[in-house]
């Protein structure tokens, strides 16, 4: 880690549900929530936008979801994103089949087709030597609205974000599961 993990009981009052409902959720206090807490107003602003991206009623699935965030995880090299995304996807989809496909998805068969254009897509962004052509995005809206496309992009931005966020603090991944960081 290269800062210090601030204290949870010296974050603001207003943040501490936050970090309630964390604890209940995965059964601990993430670090990347004590980290944000440096800032608190950024903290809300993220945890705002994350509960959006996150929501029941996403027009992206939950699986589609965890493979996107899991993915995106693995490019950045972060190994805290890898850590907890990978287990919530095992637990989305009931098995680790994806998540040990993930990284040779395009020769893997257990993904559908919305998976595999939505995957390119993501990597298509998240790689800065890849460009976002038509051809690309055209595929993608085979399966979504030009308002479900905003999302996708949208997620895929956040996780960037996020992983790139906490894999240049060396923010540690806390036991969630296996560690893989494929390219």
């Amino acid at each position: 880690m290269r800062i210090s993990i601030p204290s949870l009981k010296n974050s603001p009052w207003y943040l501490k549900p936050f970090f309630w409902r964390q604890k209940k959720k995965y059964g601990q206090v993430l670090t990347p929530g004590l980290v944000w807490a440096k800032m608190p107003k950024l903290f809300v602003g993220v945890a705002f936008l994350y509960g959006i991206l996150d929501r029941k009623s996403s027009p992206l699935t939950p699986v589609l979801r965890s493979l996107i965030t899991v993915r995106i995880s693995q490019i950045n090299w972060c190994a805290f994103c890898v850590d907890i995304n990978s287990a919530v996807l095992m637990q989305r989809t009931g098995s680790d089949e994806k998540l040990n496909s993930l990284s040779t998805w395009r020769e893997s068969d257990v993904f559908s087709n919305v998976e595999k254009a939505v995957l390119n897509y993501t990597e298509k962004i998240t790689y800065s030597e890849q460009q976002v052509d038509d051809e690309c995005v055209n595929r993608v809206k085979e399966h979504f609205d030009e308002k479900s496309l905003v999302e996708l992009t949208a997620l895929i931005a956040f996780q960037n974000f996020s992983s790139k966020f906490n894999s240049a603090l060396a923010i540690a991944p806390q036991g969630f599961c296996k560690i893989d960081l494929p390219k």
